[in-house]
């Protein structure tokens, strides 16, 4: 497809840019353990944000595994409360009953395909576009909407959402949550303007891949929680608060409605309505790599042709050309990559060993993301000095030490850090 993305200057105001104290925007990072230490099952420290150890040293994420996979789940009762609530929400005359956030993936995609065709719901597809799109997600999506389903995509403003990204690459160090306020959001709104209360997300993140267990035994999120679990503690108002500040923003691009999406609607009319958003992994066993085998037949899935920088898969997160960086970053706030998280899933999930995931951390983990690292300077009209400079405003000495002018994990899972 080869899409030629063209990405304007942005109209900052230097002299208050030059001016900013820049302060981090990110709230959970005061509240990380001094001391770095590595579950005893997965890959995961304990810089993993919300995620506890018990004595044992094993993580709460691989506690939470070891009982929904060995009997601590009643996955009977689980699906007798899904017809429950299906019946209650299913429509009689076709209209649309449900919603369901897709990128086109494999877990929104076998969402949607069991939702239609297994318990005979009618999905609408809701779609909340990445920062910049990739081929294969793009071909994702395409397909996945072919396979017989009716989609509406969300395009922010495209030239304020470049702004709020950088905003967040500078004040939290990750550029990806525009992206993740617009996807929690935007799903409410559509619910609210066509009468769909019931929503269906794939995973609770939290307690799938590492995290709070707050909803660990609930099939439902409030909208109360976000700021907490995935907006690490400051919301887009903060970003366009401080954007004001620095000069990325005017006085004049904050006024319109631009942001509205980016923001729940009133909690009264939420709760007027009943919308709720559900996990399908409350209710069905949740394994991401059978995700990829059932949309693959079902959907038009296709992996990557390629492996994923700082990885070693091809099927996870593939749609956007800039969600590489969010993992990395990960690995420079907190020590652990993408392919750390990616091997602690595949050994809850019985997969690999812990020691072939050590292996695969070891490989993959320090990757940099190369492959669209000119777009992302691009996209967020930076020059590559000041990236790395973004960068190592963001290296906590809990984390990482320089060594004869380079920068080193202190620890690593594989103990080959400079300091294990």
């Amino acid at each position: 497809m080869d899409i030629k993305y063209k990405f304007p200057k942005m109209n900052i105001d230097m002299e208050k840019y030059n001016k900013y104290d820049f302060k981090t925007q990110d709230k959970q990072l005061s509240k990380l353990p001094e001391k770095v230490i590595y579950c005893k099952k997965c890959l995961m420290s304990n810089q993993r944000q919300r995620t506890d150890f018990d004595e044992e040293g094993v993580c709460s994420t691989c506690r939470y595994a070891e009982k929904k996979f060995h009997g601590g789940i009643d996955w009977d009762t689980r699906e007798k409360e899904l017809k429950e609530l299906l019946d209650k929400h299913r429509s009689k005359d076709g209209s649309f009953d449900c919603l369901v956030p897709s990128s086109g993936g494999k877990d929104s995609g076998l969402v949607a395909h069991q939702l239609k065709h297994k318990y005979g719901m009618h999905p609408l597809l809701i779609t909340w576009a990445p920062f910049v799109y990739s081929d294969i997600g793009f071909q994702n999506y395409y397909n996945h909407v072919q396979a017989g389903f009716n989609g509406l995509v969300a395009w922010p403003n495209g030239f304020l959402h470049r702004k709020l990204a950088r905003i967040s690459f500078e004040l939290k160090g990750d550029n990806f949550d525009p992206f993740v306020y617009g996807q929690k959001s935007f799903a409410f709104h559509v619910a609210l303007r066509f009468k769909i209360p019931l929503i269906f997300y794939g995973e609770n993140g939290e307690v799938e891949y590492g995290g709070s267990m707050k909803n660990a035994e609930k099939p439902y999120e409030s909208v109360e929680d976000w700021e907490e679990l995935y907006f690490k503690g400051a919301g887009v108002d903060v970003l366009i608060k401080e954007g004001l500040k620095m000069g990325i923003f005017t006085e004049e691009e904050i006024k319109n409605n631009d942001f509205s999406f980016y923001r729940p609607p009133p909690l009264e009319e939420i709760k007027k309505l009943g919308i709720q958003m559900h996990w399908w992994s409350y209710y069905k066993l949740w394994v991401p790599q059978e995700n990829v085998y059932y949309c693959a037949k079902n959907t038009g899935f296709e992996a990557s042709p390629v492996r994923t920088d700082c990885t070693y898969t091809k099927a996870f997160s593939v749609d956007d050309k800039l969600d590489p960086f969010h993992f990395w970053l990960a690995l420079i706030k907190f020590g652990y990559g993408r392919a750390s998280r990616e091997a602690s899933s595949d050994i809850r999930c019985g997969h690999i060993s812990r020691e072939e995931g050590v292996m695969l951390a070891k490989k993959y983990d320090d990757e940099f993301p190369k492959t669209y690292f000119k777009e992302f300077l691009d996209y967020m009209d930076i020059t590559e000095e000041y990236f790395w400079e973004v960068i190592d405003r963001y290296r906590r000495p809990e984390v990482w030490k320089k060594v004869n002018g380079e920068w080193k994990r202190r620890h690593t899972v594989a103990r080959d850090g400079v300091d294990d």
